[in-house]
């Protein structure tokens, strides 16, 4: 029978890498195995216990999150045809901004590891001490902020520098002002209870899982419209081979990323199955809590947020734009590449 408990250490336990993860003399985690494939960091143990638990939970009858990527449909500004466009023409500043502003964004994921969550035997009936959801506060949720926001009193870069390090390898660390990421865009529906049947502490904690699933979801777009255009061959046309390994970097985030989206899939995935203590001393099943959540979540993701969020990018890289002297020839090229329903919405 496949193990099932493991210790915080064990969750936490590297590869024995053949070589480190450095990059221009920068120190990043993760390593290489003797034949030159990367390795993500503290996966040694924990890539095999997610397939035991997953494999537990599929032969009780349950199974993952049935879920990716692809739900995140809507438009993207710029896509990958209008960020190529505006490298083209000299506005590199819009892909230095996303370059810089993911790494940021990966760098408050650090929180993750220390923030305070409850344990969540106390809400499910059933003994979770052999699941995924039995190991969140022993290395699991530890693992995941370490690998976003790395272990800077060690000089270990985790994805916010690597993002720092793809950036400067193309542009150099001063190539625009910098810049911090934008506020988030609130729901209308903000502080609303969609899981009333139980203590709000557990349904702000389940709630932030399925919201940071979403987040991965849209990250990886990001990745890969990223990787397109570092891989571009008429672009960065000087620095050819930065590009490309700037690529690559991205290619070991995303590899590290899939094991963050099988655990968050995992972990929807186990509460689904199981049941919840309710408010007035009765029982629920997890996926009649978590189900009218998880179907909100998702119709705001691929409607109203995108197209929000769109329109927004729209006005600000317009406006950079127009301050290139043949701003009305560029403007219209790139509206002339704008996804086909994001005109529609912007007017």
């Amino acid at each position: 029978m496949s193990n099932l408990l493991f210790t915080r250490d064990e969750l936490m336990t590297d590869h024995n890498f053949a070589s480190g993860h450095v990059v221009e003399g920068q120190v990043l985690h993760g390593g290489f195995s003797s034949d030159g494939d990367y390795l993500p960091p503290r996966s040694e143990i924990r890539g095999v216990a997610i397939a035991n638990w997953a494999d537990a939970l599929r032969a009780r009858g349950g199974d993952l999150l049935d879920a990716d990527a692809s739900l995140l449909r809507g438009p993207r500004v710029p896509n990958s045809e209008q960020q190529r466009l505006l490298i083209r023409e000299g506005l590199g500043q819009t892909f230095w901004n996303t370059l810089t502003i993911t790494g940021k964004i990966e760098g408050r994921g650090r929180m993750i590891a220390d923030m305070p969550f409850p344990d969540m035997q106390v809400l499910v009936v059933e003994d979770i001490s052999e699941m995924a959801i039995g190991h969140l506060k022993k290395g699991l949720l530890e693992a995941h902020g370490i690998d976003e926001g790395g272990q800077p009193e060690k000089s270990i870069g985790g994805h916010d520098v690597m993002w720092f390090v793809a950036r400067d390898l193309v542009f150099g660390p001063e190539a625009y002002p910098d810049i911090e990421p934008p506020q988030g865009i609130s729901r209308a529906e903000a502080g609303r209870r969609w899981m009333p049947q139980i203590p709000q502490p557990y349904e702000l904690a389940l709630s932030f899982l399925m919201n940071l699933l979403v987040i991965e979801f849209r990250a990886e777009i990001g990745f890969a419209n990223t990787q397109e255009t570092l891989r571009t061959d008429d672009l960065f046309t000087d620095k050819r081979v930065e590009a490309e390994l700037a690529a690559e970097i991205v290619e070991r985030i995303r590899t590290d990323e899939r094991i963050h989206v099988e655990s968050l899939r995992l972990y929807i995935g186990e509460l689904r199955s199981l049941h919840f203590k309710t408010e007035g001393g009765g029982t629920a099943l997890g996926s009649d809590v978590l189900d009218p959540f998880w179907e909100q979540l998702i119709a705001w993701a691929t409607g109203q947020q995108p197209r929000i969020a769109a329109e927004q990018q729209y006005n600000v890289i317009k406006e950079r734009i127009l301050k290139h002297d043949e701003g009305e020839r560029v403007l219209g090229r790139f509206e002339a590449l704008a996804d086909g329903d994001f005109m529609v919405a912007a007017g």
